[in-house]
């Protein structure tokens, strides 16, 4: 065991150090060089990442027990100046004489410390303030502190997104991008993917979660009981709160001996610091937390909810109980269109907005709509029907007005209109479920709820795709625009017109029925629909250019909703974002509107076009192989084919999902399916290799794994595939049976036959690849027997390789190269003999006044056989020698032998 270090000057944070505490540790050792750096605890993180295991390392943190403090004589304290967050150093703290300096951006509370010097300031970080001070004094730093620092300014501003962040933060990061903080490694870090148990914890908390109106204020509170400490707890607090849209949160989660309490606000009513500082902890107005001693959870509960009731003052404006953002149709509408939108939202009216600006705003009701409807009305306008004098909030309007218009004046709903936009709407349901003043909610789920960026690309459009395709897609979103549905292209097809690939596949994604929606464009392009009423999906079959018939696929993205009992109103989540949420990875996520106001807007709500920059494989959720593992052989697909990397939070789950045996529970079909789509890439050997490495080819079966031989023959056969694709024969062979008997060469047959059992093939499928196999075999044994006799006659070369279909002679022709000339034989016979044709036929046989039998059949290969080896050319000679065959046959003749020009002479 090694001494004690007995340092003078140390340096430390609060307990449960974040990186903003770390980070400014790091800072601070800047201003006193030479100071013990001392962590309260290691910092511990679900995952790995290379610079946070390495943060101990690369700083020098000390733990407690490493040191011998009795000769301490400065202590520096950084994010926190409150003496109860210091417990690891309490020893300290009572040290006669001991000077004390203090860097803090939290506000003072009853116990701060009797400081000699201090620096606090209300700022977004710590960290931002020792950056400010060594920007002062001309201090360099190294790309790792700028890089620790960045990291600790990034992680408490929420990447400059709180409320609490100042321009001395974002100049602060500045100065340290001038030193080579690496903005990669604090996205990574600050922004990476759930574990499993991550997972398991935040649907935990999410079933926990409940929302107290108190005073009008909607605060949140959910509460878990964890087996051990975990470090960054708080950063599932903040998905929890980007998933639900949670303005006010308290998470209590029980860790060992004590309650964890973690705090966040985005509203100036409510100051969690404050509430914090209450129980022992500290923070500011929008972020705090606190660690409560030796009570139970239900007691801090309990204390926590009476604490809330006597601090929070009333607040009862129309926003905080409207439904934003708003349905609503236009006085474009017919009564019918307005009704259809009721009906799909399930809406008991809608607003409607004017056709012209500064207009009246109207209101139709769901039973006038459905009355006119039931008279054949609904082709009328809504202008007909609807209601014209109608009362409009705002949402800084009391919320006692709403209520004197939903129950004196009997309106239905209240449009809330800023700036004569309207923003939102209040229900009668909402006002009701308020007067009830039902204090115990459970939150409304809005996952997804977040903010994405729009461009339009309508130009890349035009550029990238032919007139007709063009055509197509116009067309689909006018008649998007005729029954009132967002229509949209989707997936792939999007990808690659980024990526500027090729991609003529065209997927569309309906808000809407789209099979309805298949049918009416199947008409509009004088085609056929084939619908899939399970999965409300269809395939739309149209003549294209030169009447070559086309095909494009039609999709219902569906319509969720997140109802509980006794929550706010219903929320109508953007249905085009569930559907891109359940795409497999991020640069699949991606949609284009194609209604002819938002032609060629393009829609990404998760970060697609930042992976395509970067070249990233990355999945939208952290279960997305759990759920789907055949995701993983398509995330290998899409790396090796756009030359992309597969991000490290992903590949991580890969290897997670790997680990748990998921891949077990594909059917084969399913397993096989994918394999295929592996098999048809460009360059299927760096596929194969890039799934060897995670053993992957060994779980489907331990007849695939690979070894230097197999990698080689791969190569071949990658090689012999391209060649052959240059000689443009059709049928074009199948991949996958080339590859797969090259991954199965040397198995012994019960292990492969094991192996197609594995993949899902039937009994006849597993017979044609087995016999297939076995063909391959025998013919690569013939030849080499022929070829030891000296030149093969091309007769013989034809009659040996003839069984075999195209993808085992290229299979061969892989595995043996030019070994024994078999390479060079069989590329003869696939470009010049394979397809050689007789001038004759058994209608010419026929002719001699023969009956048709076996003997024509016997004849032609023979007249065949003779002009492959160049004895029977012309139509004539062929006539000629199928004649003295036949003959010769009848009379029992052998016809071992043969002089050309004999027969010619003598029995023409």
């Amino acid at each position: 065991m090694s001494p004690a270090i007995r340092p003078e000057i140390i340096i430390t944070g609060h307990t449960s150090a974040d990186f903003d505490a770390l980070a400014a540790m790091v800072a601070a050792e800047k201003l006193y060089p030479g100071a013990t750096l001392v962590a309260p605890t290691m910092l511990e993180r679900q995952g790995s990442h290379l610079f946070s295991d390495s943060i101990a390392y690369l700083f020098n943190l000390r733990q407690p027990k490493d040191c011998d403090f009795s000769t301490v004589r400065l202590l520096v304290v950084v994010d926190t100046h409150q003496r109860s967050r210091l417990e690891h150093v309490k020893e300290v703290l009572d040290k006669p004489g001991l000077v004390i300096h203090v860097y803090d951006h939290h506000p003072d509370a009853d116990d701060d410390l009797p400081a000699q010097e201090s620096v606090i300031r209300q700022w977004g970080a710590t960290t931002s303030i020792l950056t400010h001070l060594i920007r002062e004094k001309g201090i360099a730093l190294s790309p790792d502190e700028a890089t620790m620092m960045g990291l600790g300014i990034y992680e408490d501003t929420g990447s400059f997104t709180f409320g609490s962040t100042t321009a001395h933060d974002l100049t602060a990061a500045a100065y340290l991008l001038e030193f080579g903080m690496d903005l990669g490694t604090i996205v990574e870090l600050t922004s990476s993917d759930l574990t499993r148990e991550q997972v398991h914890i935040l649907n935990e908390l999410l079933r926990n979660a409940m929302t107290h109106t108190i005073h009008g204020i909607q605060v949140t509170v959910s509460e878990i009981v964890l087996e051990s400490f975990m470090g960054d707890f708080a950063t599932l607090v903040h998905k929890l709160i980007d998933m639900e849209n949670i303005k006010i949160i308290f998470v209590l989660a029980s860790m060992g001996d004590r309650v964890h309490l973690i705090a966040r606000s985005k509203v100036p009513e409510v100051d969690v610091g404050m509430i914090c500082h209450s129980f022992g902890g500290g923070g500011h107005h929008y972020a705090a937390s606190a660690s409560i001693k030796q009570k139970p959870l239900a007691e801090v509960r309990g204390a926590l909810l009476a604490f809330l009731v006597s601090v929070i003052t009333p607040q009862m404006s129309v926003g905080r109980h409207m439904s934003s953002p708003a349905i609503s149709g236009n006085a474009h509408m017919s009564i019918g269109q307005a009704e259809e939108i009721m009906n799909r939202y399930g809406l008991k009216a809608i607003p409607i907005l004017p056709a012209e600006a500064g207009g009246g705003i109207g209101l139709l009701e769901q039973h006038t709509a459905a009355r006119a409807s039931a008279h054949k009305l609904d082709h009328l306008p809504v202008t007909e029907y609807m209601q014209r004098s109608v009362s409009t909030l705002t949402p800084d309007s009391d919320l006692h007005e709403a209520m004197k218009i939903i129950l004196k004046q009997r309106q239905r709903l209240i449009p809330i209109l800023e700036a004569h936009e309207l923003v939102g709407v209040l229900t009668r349901t909402d006002v009701i479920r308020l007067l009830i003043d039902d204090t115990l909610h459970i939150p409304e789920g809005t996952p997804l709820d977040q903010e994405h960026r729009e461009r339009n690309v309508a130009s890349l459009v035009r550029a990238q795709l032919p007139d007709e395709h063009v055509r197509i897609l116009e067309e689909a979103g006018k008649l998007g625009d005729a029954l009132a549905m967002p229509v949209f292209a989707v997936g792939g097809f999007v990808r690659d017109l980024i990526l500027k690939q090729p991609n003529l596949d065209i997927d569309l994604s309906v808000e809407g029925d789209g099979i309805a929606f298949a049918e009416k464009l199947a008409e509009r392009l004088g085609g056929t629909v084939r619908p899939h009423q399970k999965f409300k999906t269809a395939i739309v079959f149209y003549p294209g250019v030169d009447n070559v018939e086309q095909r494009l696929d039609v999709a219902t993205a569906r319509l969720e909703y997140y109802e509980y009992p006794g929550a706010l109103p219903t929320v109508q989540l953007s249905s085009i974002k569930m559907d891109l949420y359940r795409r497999d990875f991020t640069i699949n996520a991606l949609a284009i509107q194609l209604n002819a106001e938002r032609f060629g807007t393009l829609i990404d709500p998760f970060g697609s076009q930042r992976d395509i920059k970067e070249k990233y494989i990355n999945v939208l959720h952290s279960l997305s192989f759990v759920e789907d593992p055949t995701r993983i052989l398509r995330a290998v697909r899409f790396e090796q084919r756009f030359t992309f990397r597969i991000g490290v939070q992903t590949e991580r789950l890969i290897k997670n999902a790997l680990s748990l045996s998921m891949l077990d529970k594909l059917s084969g079909p399913r397993l096989f399916n994918e394999l295929k789509h592996v098999f048809d890439e460009k360059n299927v050997p760096s596929c194969l290799r890039r799934m060897d490495n995670w053993n992957l080819l060994r779980m489907i079966h331990p007849v695939l794994k690979l070894n230097p031989t197999k990698d080689i023959l791969l190569t071949s056969i990658d090689e012999v595939l391209a060649w052959y694709r240059l000689l443009y024969k059709e049928p074009l062979p199948e991949n996958w049976q080339v590859y797969l008997l090259g991954l199965c060469a040397s198995a012994k047959y019960p292990d492969v036959a094991a192996m197609l059992e594995r993949l899902g093939f039937i009994e006849r499928q597993k017979s044609d690849f087995l016999s297939l196999r076995e063909n391959t075999r025998k013919a690569s044994s013939m030849l080499a027997s022929l070829q030891s006799k000296g030149p093969v006659p091309m007769s013989q070369l034809y009659e040996t390789l003839r069984p075999v279909p195209t993808e085992g002679l290229l299979y061969l022709m892989a595995r043996h190269g030019q070994e024994h000339n078999i390479g060079q034989d069989i590329s003869l016979y696939l470009t010049r003999l394979k397809d050689v044709k007789l001038e004759i036929s058994g209608e010419d046989l026929a002719s001699f006044g023969e009956a048709p039998g076996p003997l024509f059949g016997e004849a032609l290969r023979f007249v065949l056989a003779a002009k492959l080896d160049g004895k029977a050319a012309t139509r004539k000679e062929q006539l000629a020698l199928a004649s003295h065959y036949m003959a010769c046959r009848k009379e029992g003749e052998e016809m071992a032998a043969l002089n050309l020009t004999e027969v010619l002479g003598g029995r023409t």
